[in-house]
């Protein structure tokens, strides 16, 4: 029987949700990344202390995703209180994105690991909802594929803080101009998306209830274990830890190992387009592929990304590596999350908060692993490549797990 779709309604919702994480991520999080080197040359933060500012943000990213986790819970227990709509957190985090990015042009460097906390808290807010919200409705519009759209949103943001970073360099402004820009794109980005991210009671005024389309994957609804879901959140927390150390200091070793170079600023928008180029290829995954062999193959590139720049710290090496880097950043996030809603249905939205949680620790553990290397080996090279060596390590042990998983856990087909 044929799926009724209604193709600009979907690219409607699509395109709000890339716009969303485009914010919350590309500016929210990583706008940080080409503002450390200006922040550096500004005299305001030395390498130790940017360390522990990424760590804040990618805490609040941890306790942010822990709350999407209990929050039906908490709500359900409070009883007096309406569940909070999906669209109506992506909203309020939007604007504390702005308002927390806009912060930190303040020069008050005592204020800053709280603002970036502050961010990370709404940027895991706005990431587990807009996931929820856009891939739940997409997939009763019979079209759940288009949900790799949405994860072009952080590639997105990526790219253009970059090239907006790169041309600040270039004319020598100051950090705190990056930042008050970086705030002014954020709320207007937020404005153009702002109607269309409503509430679920209007929006399923004009969105058809429809069975999601057989994939072939789990059609017999086989039952599926604790373990199975343990050795996903594990492995998807892998993830986390394997790419933070080069997202967020990508510049800065380019700098180090290349300077003087005209292209050190630009690695990091590559990364963005690779993010961006990879989440759009996950859409065109045909149905029925095994979600966690494509994990597996992703985790495996970005350690190939990895061990490029290491092998050759040289314009190619770099370039290479950002790129095998970024095209499975988010196509790892796609597949990992539509593994969830195989594996637990019913409760998707709480579990991918365990995930993100999961993948939270991962990432707050990275810049603290760089400050202590850098500490205890005296130079940013020595502690910079043994800490990626060991993000390597720790992506190929994801890939591993995912062998194990579809060894263990075959997945039954119609």
């Amino acid at each position: 029987m044929s799926k009724t779709r209604h193709p600009s309604t979907a690219w409607a919702i699509a395109l709000a949700g890339l716009v969303s994480l485009a914010v919350a991520m590309g500016i929210g999080r990583f706008a940080f990344t080409p503002i450390l080197p200006m922040m550096l040359n500004d005299g305001v933060v030395d390498l130790p202390a940017a360390s522990w500012l990424a760590s804040a943000n990618y805490l609040g990213y941890l306790l942010g995703a822990i709350f999407c986790t209990l929050q039906p819970w908490l709500w359900a227990r409070l009883r007096r209180l309406p569940l909070l709509a999906y669209s109506s957190l992506v909203r309020a985090g939007l604007v504390a994105t702005g308002v927390l990015t806009l912060a930190m042009a303040w020069h008050f460097p005592a204020a800053w690991p709280t603002l970036r906390f502050a961010a990370g808290v709404t940027s895991a807010v706005v990431f587990v909802y807009t996931s929820g919200w856009c891939l739940a409705h997409l997939a009763g519009l019979g079209v759940p594929t288009l949900g790799g759209v949405i994860y072009a949103g952080p590639g997105a943001g990526i790219v253009v803080s970059g090239l907006f970073a790169s041309g600040m360099v270039a004319w020598h402004w100051s950090a705190a101009t990056a930042w008050l820009i970086f705030a002014v794109l954020a709320f207007v980005l937020t404005a153009l998306v702002w109607r269309i991210l409503q509430g679920e009671e209007r929006l399923a005024a004009r969105v058809p209830r429809v069975a999601p389309p057989e994939s072939g994957l789990g059609a017999a609804r086989p039952r599926h274990s604790h373990g199975e879901m343990t050795l996903l959140t594990l492995a998807y927390g892998l993830a986390g830890f394997g790419y933070i150390i080069t997202a967020t200091f990508l510049p800065v070793i380019a700098r180090a190992a290349l300077p003087g170079s005209g292209w050190v600023d630009l690695f990091w928008p590559i990364f963005g387009l690779g993010v961006t180029v990879g989440a759009l290829l996950a859409t065109r995954i045909p149905a029925g592929k095994d979600f966690r062999l494509l994990l597996a193959v992703c985790y495996f590139f970005q350690a190939l990304g990895i061990a490029a720049s290491l092998w050759s710290p040289s314009l190619a090496g770099f370039i290479v590596g950002s790129l095998l880097l970024g095209v499975p950043f988010t196509a790892i996030t796609f597949f990992a999350m539509q593994e969830v809603r195989r594996l637990r249905p019913d409760t998707a939205a709480s579990f991918m908060g365990l995930l993100t949680a999961t993948y939270g620790i991962g990432q707050f553990l990275g810049p603290p692993l760089v400050a202590l290397l850098l500490r205890h080996t005296g130079s940013s090279h020595e502690g910079f490549t043994l800490s990626l060596e060991i993000a390597a390590s720790a992506l190929l042990i994801g890939a591993a797990l995912y062998g194990w998983l579809i060894r263990v856990y075959p997945v039954a087909r119609s």
